[in-house]
């Protein structure tokens, strides 16, 4: 951590023996079971795991779009009953309005909280000016690339000076050099605002990357199989991702989530049906239509 940005009070995210049942044809289906984890004020957090197990029904839940079957989530100790001012979120979808200008889009928020014109226009340009996009304040989302959207998004998501970031696979949709440049954008931003984030992400590198913890979840019904701690310094440089630590960590997740990714796609595969024992000989693919 940077020693001269204080240490945040309030950001404190705790999600205690969450379980979360659908009905599918009139059975009780658990999405996840009995999930427990927290976020410390100020703390990169990021979640992996196998597709379906859950990620995403999490971070909806504490942002008070989904409620616990059993189990509660909570922000500075006061339980989550429904979406707040407190918590802004971020999607991997442009969510951005066509119709307004990028420092316009920034300023929607703050213009539903009634802060007068000047006010808001010079906090979303301080803004602006951190995520590297003051020159396009002008510009409407269509004029911009997927990276440059992604971070008005951001910036829009901070604007409103919520204590916890919510970011769900928010560079999924960007091509790999956009979404390392992304990686470094926000974990600079974060180095000078400080708030607690919970970032979910299929890639391996980029949890490590961008978190002080990464927890990893099982196959459905999701729980967390493990909790890693990233002891990587700060700031955060491109070259660390070739260091003997990166490289330990990438291994060990990767194994742990290959674990959970075979258990999801059934037992056969588990077994090692993966197709190594079939052989059509020399015709190729012909000899088995």
């Amino acid at each position: 951590m940077m020693a001269s940005v204080h240490s945040p009070s309030r950001g404190c995210i705790d999600i205690r023996d969450v379980t979360v049942s659908f009905s599918q044809n009139g059975a009780s289906l658990d999405a996840v079971s009995g999930i427990s984890l927290k976020v410390e004020p100020g703390e990169f957090v990021s979640i992996v795991g196998p597709s379906g197990c859950g990620k995403s029904t999490l971070l909806n839940i504490v942002a008070g779009f989904l409620s616990p079957t059993r189990g509660e989530a909570s922000v500075d100790g006061a339980a989550i009953r429904g979406p707040g001012a407190d918590r802004g979120v971020v999607f991997q979808q442009y969510s951005l309005f066509p119709w307004l200008r990028v420092r316009e889009n920034v300023e929607f928020g703050l213009k539903m909280q009634g802060m007068c014109s000047s006010e808001r226009q010079s906090k979303a340009r301080t803004l602006l000016g951190l995520a590297g996009l003051l020159a396009f304040e002008n510009h409407y989302p269509d004029q911009l690339s997927g990276g440059m959207k992604q971070r008005v998004g951001i910036v829009r998501a901070l604007a409103t000076g919520p204590q916890v970031l919510l970011m769900d696979e928010p560079f999924g949709a960007l091509d790999a050099q956009t979404r390392v440049v992304m990686q470094e954008i926000l974990t600079n931003m974060w180095q000078q605002l400080r708030l607690s984030v919970l970032f979910i992400t299929h890639d391996i590198e980029e949890s490590i990357f961008l978190s002080d913890k990464v927890y990893v979840m099982t196959a459905r019904p999701g729980r967390i199989k493990a909790e890693i701690p990233i002891p990587l310094p700060r700031p955060r440089t491109a070259e660390m991702t070739s260091s003997p630590t990166f490289v330990a960590i990438q291994q060990q997740l990767k194994a742990l989530i290959r674990e959970e990714s075979l258990a999801a796609m059934g037992g056969e595969l588990a077994d090692g049906g993966l197709g190594r024992d079939w052989h059509l000989g020399s015709e190729g693919v012909r000899a088995a239509l």
